[in-house]
């Protein structure tokens, strides 16, 4: 599928399929696994903006990929891995196994930005081409195949705002106000790892019950038990929070990654700043079902 192809309607022979970002409210660890994976808490605010995968189904049983970035086009990508790993389970169940797509993925989100960028894109790619190969597999079925490729990609498959626990597997939707963020990415790739192995990371947090998330008045207050060290060892990262701050005081990062945000509850607002904005940025609303589940939704009402 040519890179060039930057159609976001449906065809008759392709469907566009959204790939929404993420933001962590708060984000605390409670302690660490012996295998080295933390459990975590958060709330998963999803977001009406993001990258976007378009998608057409073959008869040759391959995976065709490629992607507005260059960088992203490998076969080791997640939207690669999950459609492979879609079509072994469509395979084992005597479901369409000579089907194949080719898919195109549009990047708009940082890499490495703690967004979710990459694990929306993998949980679009299971959800879309389970409708589109008419697989049937049940949420909780695509939830598992994407828990094997990413800790984040349930959210992003079962498509609703949430409370998080464990690794990020276990998940119970919690609405939030519908309101505004503004979004800056500074230009820092944060190591994760780095950071995860640094000692100084607060892995004790008091767990909290879904009952005590209206105390901490989200998303207007929370904080991110990562942030302090990632604004150490990135200068840049720090000046833009420091920046962001200034004109918004709930300002804080989001996930592992350098992306940093604030919460509006005007618009209007939120633009004059972003106007002021010399890093890299977006405006986005918070939702609490994701664009992909209202895509997925009308797609079956538009069957029937």
């Amino acid at each position: 599928m040519p890179a060039s192809n930057s159609s976001l309607v449906d065809t008759e022979n392709q469907s566009i399929w959204p790939c929404p970002a993420k933001l962590n409210l708060f984000l605390h660890f409670i302690s660490q696994r012996e295998n080295g994976y933390h459990n975590l808490q958060s709330v998963f605010q999803l977001l009406d903006f993001g990258d976007s995968l378009k998608i057409e189904v073959s008869n040759n049983d391959t995976i065709d990929f490629d992607c507005s970035k260059s960088e992203f086009a490998g076969e080791d990508n997640l939207v690669v891995l999950a459609a492979h790993k879609l079509k072994q389970q469509g395979k084992s169940k005597n479901k369409n196994s000579d089907l194949g797509a080719n898919i195109f993925l549009e990047k708009k989100l940082p890499a490495g930005g703690g967004i979710g960028g990459g694990s929306s894109d993998c949980a679009t790619a299971l959800v879309a081409l389970n409708y589109l190969w008419k697989l049937g597999l049940s949420v909780d079925e695509l939830s598992d195949i994407g828990l094997s490729l990413g800790a984040d990609v349930p959210i992003f498959v079962r498509g609703q705002t949430a409370f998080v626990e464990g690794i990020g597997e276990i998940i119970t939707p919690f609405e939030m106000p519908e309101i505004w963020y503004l979004v800056v990415h500074p230009d820092s790739h944060v190591a994760t790892p780095k950071i995860f192995s640094n000692p100084l990371l607060t892995r004790n947090s008091k767990a909290i019950t879904i009952r005590d998330l209206n105390a901490l008045e989200l998303p207007f207050q929370g904080n991110n038990s990562m942030q302090e060290i990632v604004c150490d060892d990135y200068p840049e990262v720090k000046l833009a929070l420091d920046w962001l701050k200034q004109h918004n005081p709930y300002a804080r990062m989001t996930g592992s990654g350098s992306c940093l945000f604030a919460p509006f509850d005007k618009e209007q607002d939120l633009r004059k700043i972003a106007s002021r904005c010399e890093w890299p940025h977006f405006v986005a609303k918070g939702v609490n079902i994701s664009p992909l589940q209202h895509k997925l939704s009308q797609l079956k009402r538009d069957a029937k």
